[in-house]
C-alpha cells in the first residue's frame, strides 16, 4: 500500500477543517494486524493526526461519518467513539459499505470547526 495520495489529510479554510477519511493503518502505511479492534482505534487515532496537520484537535469535530464493511461493528465503534470524544460529542452518520481501500473494515472522516480564542 503506498501513502501517495492526490489529495491532504486534512484541509483547512479558515475556521473550517475537513479530514479524509482515515483507514486503519500504521505509519508504515499497512492496515494494523487485528481486523476492526485494532483498525477502529488506529483509524480514530490517524484523525486526530490529521486533525492536529492543520491545527485542530477532536473537541473541534462537528459531524463525523464512519464507513464499516460490517455494519455488526457498530456497538464496537460505539465504544472508541465514546472513548474517543468527549461531551458533547459531534453529530455522527455510520454507514455500512461493500468494501474500503486496502482491504480495511472502517475508515472515518470528519469536519471540525476551530474558533478562534
Amino acid at each position: 500500500m503506498t501513502n501517495e495520495h492526490p489529495y491532504p489529510p486534512a484541509f483547512r479554510s479558515g475556521d473550517l477543517v475537513s479530514v479524509s477519511g482515515r483507514l486503519g493503518v500504521s505509519e508504515a502505511g499497512a492496515l494494523v494486524p487485528g481486523g476492526f479492534d485494532a483498525e477502529c482505534p488506529q483509524a480514530f487515532a490517524n484523525l486526530e493526526a490529521a486533525l492536529r496537520s492543520v491545527g485542530a484537535t477532536r473537541a473541534d469535530v462537528v459531524k463525523v461519518v464512519v464507513y464499516l464493511t460490517d455494519i455488526a461493528d457498530r456497538d464496537g465503534l460505539n465504544r472508541v467513539y465514546e472513548e474517543f470524544f468527549a461531551e458533547p460529542r459531534p453529530a455522527r452518520t455510520c454507514v455500512g459499505v461493500a468494501s474500503l481501500p486496502y482491504g480495511g473494515v472502517v475508515e472515518v472522516e470528519a469536519l471540525a470547526r476551530v474558533r478562534d480564542v
